[in-house]
């Protein structure tokens, strides 16, 4: 019948304001969004989780401050022109009855409508909503909310309801879902969909993992496949302050099929997406027996009487550009996953530091071939969004080459705009190789960056030689008669103080070029090597962001084989039939370090045992009880209890190293960050006397079903 009705969700960069002090970054960013939503004739605007204070405020959830500058950016909202002849769903905390809940408040023409508390709180991985606010658990009910007196002036309304309510619209029905409500069993749109809701809202704080995207849409989808209806998903875009990238993809959904998709990484602060629908292809849909019998039956919500029409009560025809038949949803290759995500969050980081770049310790290796590379294309973004005049962009980054704001400096070549914030050094020694300093020399010039070389024999020696001076003893490396313990201090000294000439160079290289701040020193220990404790502590894997922390040597292989092609740089092609080593012990004829040799275990094998440990939840015997299933083919029972015991006596005695870890970028669910993702002691008995017995009785017991061809 044709009434229509024009809706949209929106990712905004979110900041923080408890962190600046300052409240237009996300006032402006909410109105700026409800303005473009209004010229696309939009009647429903929905917007991110949280969206007034940002979602990372973390504890300052728990300060009075926060709540109430809240209440007081509402206010301005309310009185702005923008926010006229439009219903607003809006995300702040609110305390009710001295009670912090996570809440979406729902506004039209100066009057808030219904303030509706989170009823399932995301309390596991990176989430522990639990720690700031408590469900909403009165289902199905609501109370008078007393609103503060700045709020008061505003609406004249000295109480609103509270609770678990839906909006009824003169035209249609409206129901409020937050975040990880959809990803629970029983998500309330079941129940607000048998009882007539049609349009349904969903403000989210979800951050980007590899390959998380599928599982978002699959539940968009499903919400309204047998239910029908229209969904509504806004999502936080950007980096909050802390290691998670919240990667937008605002997206609308009808009677299962996504009508519209917002972009997943951007650098764009406002990103509004729209699409008109017709309200009768819900109610279609819908015209089905069996739903109508439980339909029948269903439990009432409480309707908040609104006198307003979202449609224009009268005939209408979807304009061409807003058909949705042919509408493919877009997803990104891992390998694109990881160009872009870990790109914007270090653009978001570098903006909010007000840092001039970044300093690397370039190796020759994969690990910081691809930390390079990310940098690099994240050059290319800021490239592409300059060009098309994005000027928040292109002030940024005038801002940190130090150009004035007002100079016609445009950064729209990436390897120009590289040359100025990205600094790399190889930094070598007598151990190290021609063909890694080579192969970091042909990377950083590929990529633009400002380079350097040095040799720092002379330090390690001086070291080496105070020691000596010391206790009277010199040690020596293993290939020259010394112990083990007297080899692994002498690789450490290596690499701890490449962290301290990090920092060194990451101070003083602007001033050396003639410029003002300093630089934010990169680290690139990739997620297995965590894992396994395969790195030294307060090493140049120390430093202040880590952009592959959380991506395993497999990912970073397959992205640097797709980087060689999409970013045109044949050089990669050298790092990628490298062996990975640490270089830091002498070369011999018999002997060349290797790190899958040194750890004991292969990068792919690390992945397995770290999704079992994590994702799966299994101890070493579960663990072998599975990989006994799916290894007996190529390895024997006691082989396989031979890895998993060498596994985790190596995870356990390193654990200790993850306390330390540099912040990374999250993008992996078997993640071995101990600060608040993987919640696990660091001291353990590294033996694990029980579980390692248990192990070996069982693996005595099992036949050798493995075909012994495959591993010779």
């Amino acid at each position: 019948m044709g009434h229509l009705i024009t809706l949209a969700t929106y990712s905004h960069y979110l900041t923080l304001f408890e962190a600046q002090l300052k409240l237009p970054g996300n006032l402006q960013r909410i109105l700026e969004s409800i303005s473009i939503a209004k010229e696309r004739g939009a009647s429903l605007r929905v917007g991110p989780e949280l969206e007034i204070p940002g979602y990372g405020c973390l504890d300052h959830f728990l300060e009075g401050d926060t709540v109430l500058h809240s209440w007081e950016v509402l206010s301005k909202i309310l009185t702005d022109e923008a926010v006229a002849d439009i219903v607003c769903d809006i995300g702040m905390p609110v305390v009710h009855k001295n009670v912090i809940y996570n809440c979406r408040v729902v506004i039209h023409n100066r009057k808030i409508l219904l303030i509706r508390p989170k009823m399932w709180l995301a309390n596991d991985g990176n989430y522990r909503e639990l720690r700031y606010f408590t469900p909403w658990q009165k289902h199905r009910q609501w109370e008078d909310h007393y609103l503060p007196r700045i709020v008061q002036a505003v609406t004249g309304q000295v109480k609103v309801p509270f609770g678990d309510c839906v909006v009824s619209t003169v035209d249609t029905c409206i129901g409020v879902e937050l975040c990880e409500e959809l990803f629970t069993p029983a998500s309330p749109h079941i129940l607000m969909g048998l009882d007539g809701v049609e349009i349904f809202t969903n403000s989210s704080g979800s951050h980007h993992e590899l390959r998380k995207l599928h599982t978002r849409i699959d539940l968009i989808r499903e919400a309204t496949q047998k239910l029908g209806g229209v969904y509504l998903y806004a999502n936080q875009q950007g980096c909050d302050g802390d290691r998670l990238y919240y990667d937008g993809c605002a997206m609308i959904a009808l009677n299962g099929k996504i009508i519209a998709q917002g972009s997943q990484f951007s650098l764009r602060d406002v990103e509004v997406v729209s699409a008109t629908i017709d309200i009768e292809d819900v109610r279609a849909h819908r015209a089905t027996s069996s739903r109508s019998m439980q339909a029948a039956e269903s439990q009432r919500y409480h309707r908040i009487e609104a006198p307003i029409a979202l449609s224009e009560g009268k005939f209408g025809i979807i304009a061409e550009v807003n058909k949705h038949e042919s509408f493919e949803v877009r997803y990104h290759k891992p390998e694109e996953e990881i160009a872009l995500g870990p790109a914007c969050w270090l653009w978001d980081y570098l903006r909010r530091s007000r840092t001039q770049g970044y300093f690397l310790p370039l190796s020759g290796g994969i690990d910081s071939c691809a930390t390079a590379v990310i940098v690099f294309s994240m050059c290319r973004l800021v490239a592409e969004a300059a060009s098309r005049g994005e000027q928040q962009v292109i002030a940024d980054a005038r801002r940190m080459v130090g150009e004035p704001e007002d100079s016609p400096y445009l950064p729209t070549d990436a390897r120009e705009f590289s040359s100025r914030i990205m600094h790399t050094c190889y930094m070598g020694t007598e151990n190290s190789s021609a063909e890694t300093r080579g192969r970091a020399k042909d990377l950083a010039q590929a990529i633009g960056s400002y380079h350097t070389d040095l040799n720092m024999d002379t330090i390690v020696t001086a070291v080496r030689s105070l020691f000596g001076l010391v206790t009277g003893v010199k040690p020596q490396f293993r290939a020259h008669g010394g112990s083990g313990a007297e080899n692994l201090a002498l690789q450490n000294i290596q690499a701890r103080l490449r962290m301290v000439l990090a920092y060194m160079f990451a101070q003083l290289l602007p001033w050396v070029r003639g410029r003002q701040g300093g630089l934010l020193v990169l680290g690139s220990a990739n997620v297995d090597e965590s894992l396994r404790g395969y790195l030294t502590k307060y090493d140049c894997s120390s430093a202040d962001v880590n952009p592959i922390g959380g991506i395993s040597k497999t990912d970073l292989k397959r992205f640097i084989a797709w980087a060689q092609g999409q970013f045109d740089l044949p050089i990669l092609a050298s790092f990628l039939d490298a062996v990975p080593t640490a270089e830091l012990e002498p070369i011999t004829e018999t002997y060349v370090q290797a790190d899958e040799a040194d750890m004991g275990m292969t990068y792919d094998e690390l992945s397995v045992f770290g999704r079992l440990r994590k994702v799966e939840k299994r101890g070493p015997y579960s663990m072998f009880t599975k990989l006994v299933q799916e290894w007996s083919s190529i390895l024997s029972p006691t082989q396989i209890a031979e890895k998993v015991k060498h596994f985790y006596f190596e995870y356990a005695r390193n654990r200790h190293k993850m306390t330390t870890l540099t912040p990374s970028y999250h993008a992996e669910s078997y993640s071995p960050d101990d600060n608040r993702f993987d919640l696990r002691p660091f001291l353990y008995p590294s033996r694990f006397p029980w579980q390692f017995r248990k192990i070996d009785q069982v693996a005595a017991t099992l036949p050798d079903r493995s075909d012994k061809t495959k591993t010779e």
